[in-house]
């Protein structure tokens, strides 16, 4: 692992913000963390130290994660939603932010505007972490490519991301694959891609890294031959229930199915950073069974999902180990 990277009192709003090699270190450490954590040898690099953990959207893999990784590593962490805080409603993210500042070592934030997150950072003084926002992911893609890692031996695999790629999923993918010289395939209605502004960012990272970006809207030729294929819900977390129905008719031809996945090939693994409609065991799956006919999943069906090819809870798992090492990194010992 790369010693020399130094990332203490850093925030982690965003990928792009770092380089190819400090998203390595980072990766690295937390391959190194989970080993310790399994072999029973971890140290606490976090003791007395403590995090704020903000959530204006609902949360289970994030909130988990940071809960886990902060015991672990010896600190505490206090949750802040919008029935059991005043942010946003009495008191402004500027004042939030250099309140918390006063009594936490990092703060946390998961929500929407990624505005937001960036005016925490601006305030605070201490380092802040993106939990997830419209735009952004970063955490999630830490666990992404440390488990395509695992299960491909290369912080550089090829990937397609499948479906609606405009919001954070899509930007992440392209970006931090851009960044780290990947295969990157962008699987999606042309209506569906990442903004133009995004593209443009992607590519110029391209160039540094070598990466190979490809935007189609083929499915066959765009996930033909990549090491693991991935994909998120249709419908996004604020967006209204009524463009259900216009998503589904656009994105049915990019649901993951065994189809898709043949033509991606046998050594194609499954990744989605969850929750998945891929059943009707949820409020959600019920009723898009019942108004759209889609009775074995949505974006994904149940034959994926539950195949031997699908590695989605390892993706899971590795949420606290990924967290876990941003930080270790930020704010650690």
């Amino acid at each position: 692992m790369t010693d020399t990277i130094d990332l203490r009192g850093r925030d982690f709003l965003a990928e792009k913000d770092f380089s190819a090699e400090e998203l390595t270190y980072l990766l690295e450490l937390a391959a190194q963390l989970k080993h310790e954590r399994a072999s029973g040898s971890e140290i606490q690099r976090l003791a007395g130290r403590g995090i704020a953990l903000i959530f204006e959207k609902t949360s289970t893999r994030t909130r988990i994660s940071f809960e886990a990784a902060i015991a672990h590593q010896g600190g505490f962490s206090t949750v802040l939603d919008p029935a059991s805080s005043q942010i946003g409603h009495k008191e402004s993210i500027a004042d939030t932010a250099r309140v918390l500042a006063r009594v936490y070592d990092g703060i946390e934030y998961r929500g929407a505007e990624h505005s937001t997150v960036e005016q925490l950072a601006e305030y605070a003084g201490v380092p802040v972490f993106n939990g997830l926002t419209d735009t952004w992911h970063p955490t999630q893609m830490l666990a992404d490519f440390l488990t395509m890692h695992e299960h491909a031996g290369s912080f550089t695999p090829s990937f397609a991301y499948v479906g609606d790629a405009r919001f954070n999923m899509g930007n992440s993918l392209l970006i931090t694959g851009a960044i780290l010289g990947a295969d990157v395939r962008i699987v999606a209605p042309r209506s569906l891609w990442p903004s133009e502004e995004i593209q443009a960012l992607a590519r110029e990272r391209a160039q540094e890294s070598g990466a190979q970006l490809t935007l189609t809207e083929d499915v066959t030729d765009g996930v033909r031959g990549v090491d693991f294929v991935h994909t998120d819900v249709w419908v996004s977390m604020g967006e209204p229930k009524d463009v259900w129905a216009e998503r589904i008719e656009l994105l049915k031809p990019y649901r993951v199915d065994s189809r898709l996945m043949a033509a991606a090939g046998e050594q194609a693994k499954f990744m989605h950073c969850l929750p998945a409609y891929h059943d009707q065991n949820t409020d959600i799956g019920r009723s898009i069974a019942d108004e759209f006919g889609l009775t074995d999943g949505v974006e994904v069906t149940s034959e994926v999902f539950d195949s031997p090819a699908s590695i989605v809870f390892d993706q899971a798992e590795n949420r606290l180990h990924t967290i876990k090492a941003v930080l270790v990194a930020t704010i650690g010992d």
